[in-house]
C-alpha cells in the first residue's frame, strides 16, 4: 500500500469556526502546484480521503472531485483513526491520500518510519506531502519513505 499524508494548504487564521477556515490564495496555488506533482504519479484508482475541514476539500479538490469527506480524520484526529480510515498497511486501496492536518499528520509519519526511542510528531510544511510504503521484508512488516516534499520543491 501507497499511504500519502497531504497537509492542507495555506489557510486563513480567523474564520466562524476551525473547520470553515478557507485557503488563502496563497494556499489555493500551493494546493494546485502539489495536485499537479501528485496527479502525475498517482494511480487512476487512487482513493482520497479528506477531513470534513473547509481548507482539506479546497485543497482535495485541486487534486480531483473524486474525493471521500472523512469524520474521523479532522483537526486533533488521533494517529489510530487516520491509520484505520486508510486501512494501513494493506489500505482500502492500493493507493490512499489524506489530506489532515498537524500535528496528526506529522505523528503518523513518526508511528510509520521511527523508532520506538526515537518516535515524536514530525515538522510538515502547509500543503506538504509525505508518500509511505508499506511492504513486507524478512517476514516483518515496515514503512518506507518515497518521497517528502513541500510546495517550495514541486
Amino acid at each position: 500500500m501507497n499511504l500519502i499524508l497531504w497537509r492542507h494548504a495555506e489557510a486563513e487564521d480567523i474564520a466562524a469556526s476551525d473547520l470553515a477556515r478557507q485557503l488563502t490564495t496563497r494556499g489555493r496555488k500551493q494546493a494546485q502546484n502539489v495536485a499537479r506533482w501528485l496527479r502525475a504519479r498517482l494511480p487512476d484508482d487512487a482513493v482520497i480521503l479528506a477531513s470534513p475541514a473547509a481548507r482539506t476539500i479546497q485543497t482535495a479538490e485541486a487534486l480531483t472531485d473524486q474525493y471521500r469527506v472523512v469524520r474521523e480524520i479532522a483537526p486533533n484526529a488521533s494517529v489510530d483513526a487516520v491509520l484505520a480510515a486508510a486501512g494501513w498497511p494493506e489500505g482500502i486501496a492500493s493507493t490512499v491520500v489524506v489530506i489532515g492536518h498537524q500535528p496528526t499528520l506529522g505523528e503518523v509519519a513518526a508511528r510509520l518510519l521511527s523508532t520506538e526511542e526515537t518516535r515524536r510528531s514530525w515538522a510538515m510544511k502547509k500543503a506538504g506531502v509525505f508518500w509511505i510504503k508499506s511492504r513486507e521484508r524478512n517476514g516483518d512488516g515496515e514503512a518506507v519513505l518515497l518521497a517528502a516534499i513541500t510546495p517550495d520543491l514541486v
